[in-house]
């Protein structure tokens, strides 16, 4: 009976010092460049333009809550300044990375005043149907159509008929604007567009968060799929925040068999709000 147990404990010891020999074996195998136990998943390779790069043609749109407020937030519900309409904002989870926006202190109290005025005239650009600035244009919940060529690459946006024109052979912008200046380039799949030159009027929601004409965007477009693509854009401005955040969110291609941008010009809702309350109300 003792021999047999011994015997027993042999076996077990033997079994155990096999068994770490194979995985020093398969470690050091792998350290010298060996077979990994699992392959990876190749990364997915867009189809290409006529010039060789990835071709991100399409009509896209993003299917977040960010139009309304980037960060996470709880669902509000405001009254329109003059009509008592109520204005709904959707719960969001948010799309800034890392936490709350690091605003200054002074810039932290101008979004307070934006988002308390953020549905009277002199709040949201977007009531007035003003050009939404970059990078809110990307994920207004409305579709915009990219269109590639060697030279340029353009943006086109059903909200107002914002047009982004991305240079990709480097051209100093000429003047601030809505919409900035866009310089492009190609970093593998990937196109990086950096915009600078705002004019500094543009907010980034509707809950009030805004930048300067010192804002500085610099996006990143990826695709991740033949149906979606992966946008994240690194916000700067020494003027408003105390250092430079990313945002990010997938935007999804439109595949309707009719699929297509429509006309929406919105100055003729946008002329009750700035003008509205010069309007005489009629005697009873």
């Amino acid at each position: 009976m003792l021999r047999s147990r011994w015997s027993f404990a042999v076996l077990l010891l033997v079994a155990a010092a096999a068994t770490v020999m194979l995985v020093e074996t398969a470690v050091q195998g792998q350290a010298r460049g060996g077979a990994q136990p699992a392959a990876q998943a190749p990364a997915y390779r867009a189809p290409r333009t006529p010039d060789g790069k990835p071709n991100l043609n399409g009509i896209w749109q993003s299917m977040n809550e960010a139009n309304w407020n980037i960060e996470a937030h709880s669902a509000d519900f405001p009254r329109m300044w003059q009509m008592g309409a109520v204005d709904a904002m959707p719960p969001g989870l948010g799309i800034v990375e890392g936490g709350p926006i690091p605003y200054l202190p002074a810039a932290a109290a101008k979004r307070k005043e934006n988002f308390d005025k953020r549905i009277t005239r002199d709040g949201d650009p977007e009531i007035k149907c003003y050009l939404p600035g970059v990078p809110r244009a990307m994920y207004q919940n409305m579709p915009f159509q990219i269109i590639q060529s060697t030279d340029h690459i353009m943006m086109v946006f059903q909200f107002a008929g914002a047009l982004r024109t991305i240079y990709m052979k480097p051209t100093p912008g000429p003047a601030d604007s809505w919409m900035g200046w866009s310089n492009g380039k190609w970093e593998g799949e990937t196109l990086v567009i950096d915009t600078k030159d705002f004019n500094g009027l543009a907010w980034l929601d509707r809950a009030g968060n805004f930048a300067s004409e010192k804002l500085h965007v610099v996006e990143r477009i990826t695709a991740a799929s033949p149906d979606h693509l992966n946008y994240e854009a690194t916000i700067e401005d020494p003027q408003t925040f105390s250092r430079p955040f990313k945002i990010s969110f997938p935007l999804y291609r439109r595949k309707e068999a009719n699929a297509r941008l429509l006309e929406f010009k919105c100055i003729e809702y946008s002329e009750d709000v700035i003008y509205g309350h010069l309007r005489k109300v009629p005697l009873n």
